[in-house]
């Protein structure tokens, strides 16, 4: 049986909120009409909800902002961590037997989150690309990846359509000591499910 609406709708404001993309406030409820194409009452008791679990603040004439916490509820789940003989390998590998398409490349202030995994104080400068991954049989991924602003000075646009990360981090002098794959499932919100060519949730 499919989730609601307004369900899906909390899940995929919920993981966004999760990952500091409301950091200057929640669209206003005819924005987010409109990207979820459903009407108002859907998009309240999905706002509804998210307030319910402390998530957000609603105040009248400010709007809906996100309330921090320092260990949210429903976070997503552990990464799966492997070992570091032959996973290096097999993400160059993976890199270049796709091919991949810049969709955002910037240099941002990291979130908290960001930040304690790139082991960088609060705010400091983080390169931030987001690309999608495709094979000839289409989209597989959606990728957000985060670097150390200092480490990534050299990656844009063309150098990161044309070799994976690892290959550039390399290339640029960096030793990489250790790693760890993260692989989560999410529910799709209207941009993302536009680029891998799902449907929205």
């Amino acid at each position: 049986m499919p989730l609601p609406k307004y369900h899906r709708i909390y899940l995929v404001l919920r993981e966004q909120l999760h990952e500091g993309r409301f950091a200057a406030g929640l669209p206003g409820e005819l924005a987010l009409m409109q990207q979820f194409r459903v009407a108002r009452v859907t998009v309240r008791r999905a706002l509804e909800q998210l307030a319910t679990e402390g998530l957000i603040s609603r105040e009248p004439g400010r709007g809906t902002r996100p309330i921090a916490r320092t260990a949210p509820d429903g976070a997503p789940a552990p990464a799966l961590h492997t070992q570091l003989t032959g996973l290096l390998e097999n993400l160059v590998s993976m890199g270049l037997r796709t091919s991949v398409r810049v969709l955002d490349v910037e240099t941002v202030s990291a979130s908290g989150p960001v930040a304690a995994a790139l082991q960088l104080a609060t705010g400091a400068s983080a390169h931030k690309a987001v690309r999608v991954r495709s094979t000839r049989e289409g989209p597989l991924s959606h990728i957000t990846t985060w670097v150390p602003a200092v480490v990534a000075r050299p990656f844009g646009r063309r150098e990161l359509s044309r070799k994976p990360i690892l290959v550039l981090l390399e290339e640029s002098g960096v030793q990489v000591g250790r790693a760890e794959q993260s692989i989560s499932a999410r529910l799709a919100d209207a941009e993302v499910a536009g680029h891998l060519e799902v449907s929205v949730g």
